[in-house]
Formats: C-alpha cells, structure tokens, sequence
C-alpha cells in the first residue's frame, strides 16, 4: 500500500517553522562557537556563566512553561469559534500572564543570592560571580514567559512561521555581543579569565547582551500579533470566559513541570560539582568536563528534535487537537503513526552523523584547544545515541495533551523523574572527572525510559496506533543509518579524524570541510540504502515540498 503524504498545508507549514528554527540553530552554533572563543569551553568563567544562564529558562519553564506550551492551545482553538474569534479569552489570558512573569522574573531576581546558593554547587568567587551574572540574567524569566504565550496565540491561529523565526533575532544580538567582548574585553586563550580577574565591563557585555536578545526575541512577536487583528486589550477580569477549565487542566501541567524541572535541577547541581572541582584539576595540568560541556552537547544533538520534530509536531498537534474536538479517533491514531514516521527518517539520520563526526563538529566549540574538543565529543556521542528517542516521546506525549489530559504526562513524569534522579545520584558518586560522561549516560538512559513508558500509556488510552509499523519502519532507518555510519567512518579515517594530528582537527576551517565531505557521503549512503531497504516514509514526507519547489517560479 502505498504511504500516504504529509498533508501539503501541514508541508508547508513545517516548512517555514523548519526553516526559522534552521537558521536560528545555525546562528546558535555560531553564538556557541564565539563564546568558547570568548570565555573558553573548560575554562574557570565557563561553567559559572553557563550555570547562571540555564537558570531563567529553568525557572520560567519551572512555574509556567507547562501551562503555556501544551495547555493553551486547545483552549485557545476553542475560543476562536465563538463570536468574537476568542478576543476576551486571548486578552485575560495574555493579561494575567504577563503580569505573573513580572512578578515572578521580580522575585527571582531579588532573590538570586539565595536561589543560587541553593541549586549550585559553586563555592567562594564562583558563587560570587554566578550570582552576578544571575542579576543580569534573571529578567530574561519574563521575556521568556512572553514569547511563549505570544508565540502560542499565534501558533493556535495558524501563524507559526514567526514563533520560529524571532530566535533568529535573539542569536544575533548575542553574537553581536560576543563579537563586542572579543574586541574589548578579550578571548579565553590570551586572557585566561578566572572570577578573581573578571571585570564590571565583561559582565554588563556578555550577559547584558545576552538578555537583551531574549527581549527582543519576545517582543518582535507583538507585530504578528497584532496583524491577527484580535483587538486585544488589556482585561484581567477572570469570569465568564472558561478559564476554570483551563485551571483544571493547567494544575496536572504544573506538577508535571514542577516534577521534571525538579529532576532536571538535580542534574544542575550534580553537574556543577564537576565545575567546582575543575580548578583543583587544571592545578594537576588536567581539563575535565564542566557544566558547559554538558550544555553544548544537549544544544547539538537537540537540533534535529528542534528543526524537524517540534516544526512538525507544533502542526501536528493542532490537527490531534481538531481531531479530539470531533471524536476522530482514527484521525488522531493516523496523525500520530505518520508523524513518528515521518521525523524517524531524519532524527535517525542525524543521530548517526553526531555520532560518526563528533570529532570535528566539537572542533567548533573548543576555543582552539583539542583536549577541550575531545572532551566535547565524548559527551556528545553519549547524548547523540538517544536523539530520537527525544523527538518520539515529545510527539506521543503531545497526544495526550491534544485531548486536554495532562493527568497522564504527570504520571509518567512521576515515573520517569525518578528514574532520572536515580540515575543523578550514581553520576554523583563518581570521580569529578566523570561526572559529566555519567550525567549524559542518565540522559540518554531516561529518553528510551521515557519511549517505552509513553507507548504503554498511549496503547491504554489511544489502543493500537500503528507501534509494529513504526518499529519495523525504524528497524530499516537505523540499519541505512548504520551503512551510511560505515561510510561516514572512512571517510573521516581519511581525512585525519581519528587523530588530534589529522586534518580534521587542525582548525574550524579544516572540521568544517571534513562536515561537509563526510556529511554528503552519508547522506547519500543512506538515501540509497533506503531505496534498497524500501522505506517509503521518505517520499512521503518530501513529495508535498518537492512538488511546491516544482511550482516555485
């Protein structure tokens, strides 16, 4: 039977989300790239810095992530056929919630010192100047809070495309920054900054402009917003516009939040005991992984899950949701099936080129030392193993909140965050020097716990949605992935990538042409293996693109 396309106006619409977070992860890299440049990658003020920028997002998705992400969509699909297109519900909503992140980005703020001596394991000069950075940083909880629930009454009305793009706006005000600490604060490897030699002047440029690109990021999406036309006002009125039953739905969301983020905050502190030992061990002439390391390989191998998965999955959850609000059962069931297809075919794909080229690719962020991009790699290739089981469980677990239940991810979170927290502790008990390769082991550990879990969860409440047709279809992509890998793998021996001597390593220029030589055999590699192997997932997710490229002038 032949396999049935992805629906052109969800092509199309994935395509332009694609092409916004593509770009943006692209500038990503490049950001990343400078600030090894700037303050090192293993280096004293690395880790520090890294630690106290995690922590906005951390607080933000923390109090009110959940609700904006996965809740308000369905709700806000359904207020969009009333009367008057949702404007009183979208206004309260906006409303009440911009004027919690303020308050909620004002208390964090002001309580920074406390907040940080309490999740990090930083001590002396490294708290000090965690906590500095966090004074500078810590507004970001608001902006990020805003862009979110902005970007999700846009995406509710079917305007992704400037959800995904307004990150571009945001990366580069940050490398503009870095460019600016470069020129006149100058670089990790002729500086070696340490807390004790860290300046007024390298705070207010590196982590100034750092927030300064998180606001503008949130606030470009006020122009789409008001092209919607919606009228909306500021209203904080809260009855009569059914947000009791978005409350009701909200408060699993929030304790799934609170759960997760919670195990992910033992991470942060297992993670930092690596970084407070780092000086102890650059005395002893030895680098080791750090807080960064770990943050750099997650920012990598997420960027399939970020242009592929969550593009397709943003749409593809409004079609869930539609299909719920009908009792379209098979339509949720199909939707699900496809989807999980679909970004199989890339996820796998990507996983094998991290895997095969992690060497080169952490040549970008080292700063220009080696030892800091073996280092890099390892983490990486640990992480990189699990990419898609990232992007399947975020797509099965948005299928549970298509049809408003978020009792069931909270269950599962439970499960799941136990696990993990389990995992932490033995990461902990390792030699500080290990730290890092354990905590990335207990990631990837918990994405397939966190596959298996939502597929027992998903056959009670969805019954059968194809699990025997994914796993065959992915059986196929990871043996074309495993042929390409081969492929990858010699050409990379030829080109000095098993050598910190080689070609490979020289310098970024070198890594990056061994990129796009071995990247380009693989990818050849495994678009004829699965030709061989007949996975038609292929052509159905390319056919409605091709054909609007074939239509394009």
């Amino acid at each position: 039977m032949a396999e049935k396309t992805i629906a052109p106006s969800t092509a199309r619409s994935s395509a332009v989300m694609a092409a916004g977070t593509l770009v943006s992860r692209l500038l990503g890299l490049v950001r990343t790239a400078l600030l090894a440049v700037a303050i090192g990658n293993t280096g004293l003020v690395s880790d520090v810095f890294s630690s106290a920028n995690v922590l906005p997002n951390f607080i933000y998705l923390m109090v009110a992530g959940g609700v904006f992400n996965a809740v308000l969509v369905p709700q806000i699909i359904k207020a969009s056929k009333r009367p008057d297109r949702g404007t009183d519900y979208v206004s309260r909503v906006l409303t009440l919630s911009l004027v919690l992140l303020g308050g909620i980005a004002l208390v964090a703020t002001l309580a920074a010192p406390v907040i940080l001596s309490a999740v990090l394991s930083l001590s002396g000069d490294r708290l000090t100047l965690a906590t500095t950075f966090a004074y500078w940083l810590f507004p970001q909880i608001f902006f990020y809070g805003a862009y979110a629930v902005i970007g999700q009454i846009l995406n509710a009305n079917g305007r992704f495309g400037a959800y995904m793009w307004a990150p571009v706006v945001n990366n580069i005000v940050a490398i503009a920054g870095l460019l600016v600490f470069i020129s006149f604060v100058g670089r990790e490897e002729a500086s070696s900054f340490s807390p004790e030699t860290w300046t007024t002047q390298a705070t207010v440029i590196l982590a100034g402009s750092t927030t300064l690109g998180i606001a503008l990021q949130a606030l470009v999406l006020v122009f789409p917003l008001r092209r919607l036309g919606l009228g909306l006002r500021p209203s904080f009125g809260l009855r009569g516009v059914g947000l009791r039953e978005t409350g009701h739905v909200a408060k699993w969301t929030i304790i799934t939040m609170l759960i997760g983020n919670g195990a992910y905050l033992v991470y942060t502190h297992v993670a930092t005991i690596a970084s407070d030992a780092r000086p102890a061990y650059l005395a002893m002439g030895q680098e080791i992984a750090g807080q960064l390391n770990l943050e750099t390989a997650s920012m990598l191998y997420i960027i399939p899950h970020s242009v592929i998965t969550l593009s397709l999955a943003t749409v593809l959850f409004n079609n869930m949701s539609h299909a719920y609000a009908e009792k379209n059962y098979d339509g949720v069931r199909e939707t699900l099936s496809q989807g999980l297809r679909a970004i199989g075919v890339a996820t796998v794909f990507c996983s094998a080129v991290l895997i095969v080229l992690a060497g080169p690719i952490s040549v970008w962020f080292s700063g220009g030392s080696p030892v800091s991009a073996t280092l890099q790699a390892q983490v990486l290739v640990l992480l990189a193993v699990t990419a898609p089981f990232l992007s399947a469980t975020f797509l099965m677990n948005r299928a549970f909140y298509a049809n408003e239940d978020a009792k069931t991810p909270m269950i599962m979170q439970v499960i799941l965050s136990a696990f993990g927290v389990a995992l932490a502790v033995g990461a902990a008990a390792l030699p500080a020097d290990k730290i890092i390769f354990g905590l990335a082991v207990a990631y990837s550990l918990g994405n397939i716990a966190a596959v298996v879990v939502s597929h027992i969860f998903l056959r009670r409440s969805l019954g059968d949605y194809g699990g025997a047709r994914i796993f065959d279809v992915h059986v196929r992509l990871v043996v074309a992935a495993l042929g390409a890998g081969v492929v990858g793998s010699a050409g990379l021996a030829l080109m000095g990538g098993y050598s910190t001597d080689g070609f490979a390593w020289h310098s970024v220029p070198s890594a990056t042409v061994v990129l796009v030589v071995c990247g380009a055999l693989m990818a050849v590699a495994y678009y004829l293996l699965l030709r061989v192997l007949k996975v038609t997932e292929l052509d159905a997710f390319l056919a409605p693109l091709l054909a609007k490229l074939r239509r394009t002038p």
